[in-house]
């Protein structure tokens, strides 16, 4: 789809090969090169002066094996893909991010090799999510059944962000001849504030109908639904996640610095997510 390849993060950990199957199968469905990336990161403070080499040695070795396994794996999946692989030093989230600026998408794990709160993800895709300039995936869960379905989530369909979720939403349903489901989810938790919830559901479905028309006649054999509901939108879309392949989010940018942090419904997601979350910058 695009000259620029797909990158993805590995750290020797089973949740990042996983990362690398997904990857390599995006990779070629787009056929577009695949490059894996390891991150050796600065060691840890303090480190007596004689305990460098050692540790430096042991560090590199263990990052080289990490990226032979995870080259290994993507070649499994899809023996004639192009792959690269590299290792370079720096924190992981920014080297990553940094590593985003060249790539068609970007593709982590939800946990790293610490094995900590594996349900949790870690600071290394939040970072990433939250900064990099291309879309990221952030594969949750061993979730690896194919349900055909591309879930992306709107809430105003008016915002950069949700256009940018629905543009890529709808060429990632078409790539993969999957049906789209677009979900708007209302929550108003402000007591006393509480809009009709009869009509709100009848608005909401009218705007994001007119939002979805622009994008049909683009895709005209593709099968685009809508669900609208009065719901907390993180149990809704991490719900959904357990039915499909991928569920789209847009990432709002604020004025003047050009990234922004997750938003809460994002967390949420990520945090209980079955499968991939694909988080897209607005632009």
């Amino acid at each position: 789809m695009t000259d620029k390849p797909i990158v993805t993060g590995v750290d020797g950990s089973e949740e990042s090969l996983r990362a690398v199957t997904w990857a390599a199968q995006e990779a070629e469905l787009r056929h577009e090169p695949l490059v894996i990336v390891c991150v050796l990161p600065p060691l840890p403070w303090p480190t007596s002066p004689e305990s460098v080499p050692v540790l430096t040695t042991a560090a590199r070795e263990g990052s080289e094996r990490a990226l032979a396994t995870a080259v290994e794996r993507a070649k499994e999946q899809v023996a004639a893909l192009k792959v690269e692989a590299e290792l370079l030093p720096g924190r992981p989230g920014r080297v990553l991010a940094e590593c985003a600026a060249a790539a068609s998408m970007l593709v982590v794990s939800s946990s790293g090799a610490d094995g900590f709160a594996p349900t949790i993800p870690g600071s290394v895709s939040r970072y990433v999510a939250a900064h990099a300039p291309c879309p990221v995936v952030v594969v949750c869960g061993e979730n690896t059944a194919v349900h055909r379905e591309v879930v992306v989530g709107v809430s105003d369909p008016d915002l950069p962000d949700a256009a940018a979720a629905l543009r890529f939403a709808f060429a990632e349903a078409a790539l993969r001849g999957a049906r789209l489901v677009a979900v708007n989810a209302w929550y108003w938790s402000v007591p006393g504030s509480r809009p009709d919830p009869a009509q709100v559901p009848d608005d909401a479905a009218r705007h994001l109908a007119g939002a979805l028309a622009a994008y049909r006649s683009s895709y005209p054999g593709l099968e685009v639904s809508q669900d609208v509901v009065t719901a907390h939108p993180g149990r809704v879309l991490a719900g959904a996640s357990a039915r499909a392949d991928l569920v789209v989010l847009g990432r709002p940018e604020v004025p003047g610095r050009g990234v922004a942090g997750l938003g809460s419904v994002t967390h949420a997601v990520l945090n209980h997510a079955h499968g991939p979350v694909a988080i897209i910058p607005a632009g």
